[in-house]
């Protein structure tokens, strides 16, 4: 498989700038791979495909308010500043992205806040995620991240070309976020409401978690044909000893099991080491899942509908097969499917 396949013509109008009224009220598209049936429902119908017994497996990453702005030094140039990734809380590192990032350089330094009461250095130019800035604020790690957040907007994708709202801070977050560190939200699981999850309880599905903190590499451009040569950054992966149990139960006993999402998909993928099974893991992992490559682990996904040349739509491909996948993008694009996190959904079963 070549980057070249995974490009398609999608118009800007199908990219969903907003979330609708209601999560569970999207579009969903439901694709078997063996019959090669396409389907076309409301997302709120997407447990008439599981019964008593069967898994859904949900990722409860926590988005913090990643988004930053402030002003540089001496030129007091605007500046936005993304923060990736929290290296040392003592030391108060972190790993960010900094646009414009012409105009940085070692030992500037940024202000942040109304009264610039925040300060930041830029201490390293040479990290593979950008920048790595320390913090000049006396207080406990705890205290200060509070601050930190309080200055901080959600870090939503850049495909929505509009500012940071509001209903943002609710919206791009699951209803079921628990463990901060995700500077992208899990799409599928953003589309769940209390009260779909109780219907699913009460025919018996069993839902679990696990946690995979998405990175924003997601979202990076690739740049090499060749997809064999392209590399994701590491994410944080914990798959605990009670969902492992669970999984392969359910897998012994022939159960459809879903992945909320391909966040989900590439945890399950990372824990497991032979067919049907999955081991607890803690770690991390860089793993890029695209064609051809044999799941071993779930056998259904729930996912949303992805920009072109994304490694999202990559996984899926893999997922559910490529001549599928495409003929079900092209549909989607005719009947004016919404597309990106805020968009509707597909259900692929390969069972």
């Amino acid at each position: 498989m070549k980057l070249s396949q995974f490009k398609f013509k999608l118009p800007e109008e199908l990219i969903a700038q907003h979330p609708i009224k209601h999560r569970d009220e999207a579009r969903l598209m439901v694709l078997h791979s063996k019959s090669q049936k396409i389907e076309h429902r409301d997302f709120i119908n997407v447990i008439d495909y599981f019964g008593d017994g069967d898994l859904f497996v949900f990722n409860d990453t926590k988005i913090f308010p990643a988004l930053m702005s402030g002003i540089k030094e001496k030129t007091e140039a605007n500046i936005e500043v993304f923060l990736l990734r929290e290296l040392n809380p003592n030391l108060k590192l972190w790993d960010v992205l900094v646009d414009p990032a012409r105009k940085i350089r070692v030992g500037n330094k940024l202000y942040f806040g109304e009264d610039n009461s925040l300060v930041a250095e830029v201490i390293d130019n040479t990290t593979s995620r950008g920048r790595t800035l320390r913090f000049l604020y006396d207080s406990t790690p705890e205290e200060f991240r509070k601050y930190l957040y309080s200055l901080g907007k959600t870090p939503i994708p850049s495909y929505i070309k509009r500012p940071v709202e509001p209903e943002d801070a609710e919206r791009y977050q699951t209803i079921f976020a628990k463990n901060e560190g995700a500077v992208v939200a899990p799409f599928a699981g953003l589309h769940f409401t209390k009260e779909l999850l109780k219907r699913i309880q009460i025919r018996g599905i069993d839902i679990d978690y696990l946690t995979l903190h998405t990175s924003l590499s997601l979202f990076r451009s690739i740049d090499v044909e060749d997809l064999y040569k392209h590399k994701l950054d590491s994410e944080q992966i914990n798959v605990s000893e009670e969902l492992a149990d669970n999984f392969n139960k359910k897998y012994v006993q022939g159960k459809r099991i879903c992945a909320v999402g391909t966040s989900v998909l590439r945890a399950l993928e990372s824990a497991s080491t032979v067919q049907g099974k999955v081991k607890a893991f803690q770690g991390w992992s860089n793993r890029f899942i695209f064609p051809p490559y044999q799941y071993q682990t779930a056998n259904c996904l729930l996912s949303n509908f992805h920009t072109p040349l994304s490694s999202m739509l990559m996984n899926q491909a893999a997922f559910i097969g490529y001549d599928l996948l495409m003929q079900a993008y092209e549909m989607a694009i005719q009947k004016q499917y919404r597309f990106g996190c805020y968009g509707d959904a597909m259900l692929m079963i390969n069972n």
